[in-house]
């Protein structure tokens, strides 16, 4: 079952995020690969993730197919004008990826080629429009395409702001999202539930599944880290104590991470697992939050 048969279903939906590392050594991402087959509904790949060069995610969603994988083609706005985005989405159909998330794109200043020119052809609304015309079997020119394409769209969205305004206007984008064909969204990081409870009730008249974005936490460093550095992510003291007062402070960020799964598992469709660097703890988290 893929993404989005498992969507259709109406069962718990649980992705994770699959970070290419930087050279052509792909042992890594057999590895990961074979530990969350069958432990996962989809594997999102990200692209360039954090501005820092590494390997495509096309190539590692087509690697992580060959291994029976569903996987999730991250695009950004960020690197390719439309030509180069649209070619990219004919080269990644035809090698059988069909999901596909559109995203903003960190700013090239934030990564390890600060130097390097951002391009922002598009936006993230524009992105998601684009890749529904050429599902419809034309390119952003109106030109008609020889043979269309039929991704499942993907969009984020950040659930936890700091003000009413702030909420609204991620509401906003979200539907406008929504009317540029996004049919699933996936979460910036939550750590806050009766936060996000509120945001779900009011994103509920959309009746788009929701992927609640759950990253575990490694120490009390990488969570004050987040909440200094981070936007749309909100560790909250509590949080933070109960790691500061571990014996295990990796393990403890473990459970928490599945703690947040059972919490969140009634207010949304799904979970999507942002590992960073921990894509082998994946199954045990899972094990934890009752979902193995």
């Amino acid at each position: 079952m893929g993404l989005r048969e498992a969507f259709a279903s109406g069962k718990f939906v649980v992705t994770a995020e699959v970070g290419p590392l930087k050279g052509t050594d792909t042992t890594e991402i057999k590895e990961v690969a074979h530990l969350l087959k069958g432990k996962v509904d989809g594997t999102n790949v990200t692209d360039q993730q954090s501005a820092v060069m590494r390997l495509g995610s096309m190539v590692t969603c087509y690697l992580l197919k060959q291994e029976g994988l569903d996987p999730i083609l991250q695009v950004t706005c960020r690197d390719r004008n439309r030509l180069a985005i649209q070619s990219d989405l004919l080269s990644a159909y035809v090698l059988g990826i069909r999901n596909v998330l559109a995203i903003t794109g960190d700013f090239p200043s934030l990564g390890d080629h600060p130097d390097a020119k951002a391009v922002y052809d598009l936006d993230s609304v524009q992105l998601v429009w684009t890749i529904n015309r050429m599902n419809q079997g034309y390119d952003i020119a109106g030109n008609e395409l020889q043979g269309k394409t039929d991704f499942f769209i993907g969009a984020v969205v950040t659930p936890i702001t700091d003000t009413e305004a702030a909420m609204e206007l991620q509401l906003i984008k979200m539907e406008k999202k929504i009317e540029a064909g996004a049919r699933f969204f996936q979460t910036q990081a939550v750590y806050d539930v009766d936060a996000f409870a509120k945001f779900m009730k009011r994103a509920e008249k959309f009746g788009v599944p929701v992927l609640a974005g759950i990253i575990p936490l490694k120490s009390v460093g990488m969570a004050r880290y987040m909440n200094k550095n981070v936007a749309g992510v909100f560790v909250p003291d509590h949080l933070i104590e109960e790691m500061q007062k571990a014996e295990k402070p990796a393990q403890k960020g473990l459970e928490i991470a599945a703690r947040l799964i059972r919490d969140v598992k009634d207010l949304c469709q799904g979970v999507h697992i942002m590992a960073i660097g921990w894509e082998r703890k994946v199954p045990e988290i899972l094990e934890l939050a009752g979902l193995a």
